[in-house]
């Protein structure tokens, strides 16, 4: 398997998270994964609101997040674990997490769980 692509918190673009969270969907998911404040597996995250995210949605969604440094995946056998990385982003940038948070009703709070 390939390595998953983290990238360090200095290279960290604004642009990247702005792109990550312009997606309501991939706004519910980080929001869910930031407030449980551990990990979020893939399984549990399939369901949105009632409605179910297919799998290759889903790993779509996780790659953008990951890959604009919201996340850090861990594989664990067959399943992978999804932790916020809030802190660090909001050390670099801060309130921008929470500035978007709150645009979609989502309660600001979740940055200090992650």
């Amino acid at each position: 398997m390939r390595p998953l692509f983290h990238p360090a918190i200095e290279d960290l673009k604004p642009e990247a998270i702005l792109y990550a969270l312009s997606d309501p969907e991939r706004v519910a998911i980080f929001a869910q994964i930031a407030g449980v404040g551990s990990s979020g597996t893939c399984t549990a995250l399939a369901n949105l609101g009632g409605r179910v995210i297919p799998k290759s949605s889903l790993s779509q969604h996780m790659k953008v997040l990951r890959e604009a440094g919201l996340i850090r995946g861990e594989r664990h056998g067959v399943e992978m674990r999804n932790h916020s990385r809030c802190q660090e982003v909001d050390a670099r940038f801060p309130g921008l997490i929470a500035a978007i948070l709150s645009a979609y009703g989502r309660p600001p709070e979740v940055v200090n769980a992650g």
